[in-house]
């Protein structure tokens, strides 16, 4: 019974985790929009890295059968996302 306990626990805490950096994406991104300068890009960096969290949460959850297979295109969006987020961080050459 106790085992079953700490993995409600454990996947609660990891639910919270995974909705606060999912809501840190689209915040980050807001402000990163009106943003300059180093601010900027630190605003975007802040974004790409709780999307890549929240893809982790997600392939976590999987891989321990809280949740069943993610959907591919599921996957393949977040991807784009991070790459948009992180082509915009990097300098321009």
């Amino acid at each position: 019974m106790l085992g079953w306990l700490k993995a409600a626990a454990a996947r609660g805490r990891a639910v919270d985790q995974m909705e606060r950096a999912l809501i840190s994406v689209p915040l980050n991104v807001a402000e990163g929009a009106y943003s300059r300068g180093k601010n900027r890009q630190a605003r975007f960096q802040s974004a790409a890295a709780s999307a890549r969290e929240t893809l982790a949460c997600l392939e976590t959850a999987q891989a321990m059968g809280f949740i069943g297979p993610l959907d591919p295109e599921l996957g393949a969006l977040f991807h784009r996302v991070i790459g948009t987020l992180v082509r915009l961080i990097e300098p321009r050459r």
